[in-house]
């Protein structure tokens, strides 16, 4: 005799109990111009599909993965 498992609960769409779904990630290219909440203005210098991007930030160069939360693309 197998287990059954309960009935998936369908909430309503005004629901703040609705599952949250994944704003999609923003899709960055070599020198594109961004802006980071902490480390400021900087240039993209190279991409990692999906996984992360490298920003050079004056004096610094900073890997920034995703989701690129703080990162804005100017």
């Amino acid at each position: 005799m197998t287990a059954s498992r309960p009935a998936r609960r369908r909430h309503l769409p005004t629901s703040p109990f609705k599952q949250q779904t994944a704003a999609p990630v923003e899709d960055y290219a070599v020198d594109d111009r961004v802006s980071h909440d902490k480390y400021g203005l900087g240039r993209v210098i190279a991409v990692e599909e999906g996984v992360a991007v490298i920003v050079d930030f004056s004096p610094t160069k900073r890997r920034i993965t995703v989701p690129y939360e703080k990162l804005v693309k100017l």
